[in-house]
C-alpha cells in the first residue's frame, strides 16, 4: 500500500503566508508593470492610428464626418 499523502501542505509551500522570496516578488512586479506599459503603448497606437472619416475621393467629394 502506497502513501497517498504526498501532496505538500500549505506550510511546506515556499510562497505560503507571505514567505515568498524578494526575487519572486520583484519578478511579479516587473511582469505586471511591463503588461501595463505594453497595454498603454498598444492603446496609444490604436487611438493615434484611427482612419479618417472622410467618405469620397478628390474627384467625387463625399461627406466629411470628422469634427475638424
Amino acid at each position: 500500500m502506497s502513501n497517498f499523502n504526498n501532496e505538500p501542505s500549505n506550510d511546506k509551500i515556499e510562497d505560503y503566508d507571505g514567505k515568498e522570496s524578494k526575487e519572486k516578488r520583484n519578478i511579479v512586479r516587473i511582469v505586471i508593470i511591463s503588461c501595463l506599459v505594453l497595454g498603454a503603448f498598444i492603446a496609444y497606437l490604436k487611438v493615434t492610428s484611427l482612419p479618417s472619416d472622410y467618405i469620397g475621393t478628390p474627384e467625387q467629394p463625399g461627406i466629411n464626418t470628422s469634427k475638424n
